[in-house]
């Protein structure tokens, strides 16, 4: 490993859990408020800002994630590597390419972006007109 480079980790399993959870959280609020509306204004508005909230955080992560193999794919040039790498069958040698360019070429994290900024707005428009106005 090149000596300017840090150690790469990935986070926790505790952590990976709990991005995992969140997410899964978020998309069943979502889901949940359908139904919640025939029911409570309360338990829906609750679902909402739970499950946005709970975007933002998922979909900050996810950026990170998707920044960070970006970068590796790129700084390591493992793109050119893959060609040279011994052992490989010319569908090993294509796989792995494909995988890296796309990992780099992915707008992926543009969604995420709009994802993660769209609903931070939507959390703070939603306490401003809930709770301030």
């Amino acid at each position: 490993m090149e000596e300017d480079m840090k150690e790469i980790k990935p986070h926790s399993k505790r952590l990976r859990l709990f991005f995992f959870w969140t997410g899964i959280l978020s998309t069943f609020l979502y889901r949940a408020i359908i139904v919640l509306t025939n029911y409570s204004a309360a338990w829906t508005k609750a679902a909402w800002y739970v499950g946005t909230v709970g975007f933002v955080i998922y979909f900050a992560h996810r950026f990170q994630i998707s920044e960070q193999r970006e970068h590796l794919v790129v700084e390591n040039k493992l793109i050119e590597k893959t060609s040279k790498l011994e052992g490989l069958s010319d569908d090993d040698r294509a796989a792995m390419e494909y995988i890296f360019k796309t990992l780099v070429s992915s707008k992926e994290r543009w969604n995420y972006i709009f994802i993660f900024t769209t609903s931070g707005l939507a959390v703070l428009l939603g306490i401003y007109l809930d709770f301030i106005r």
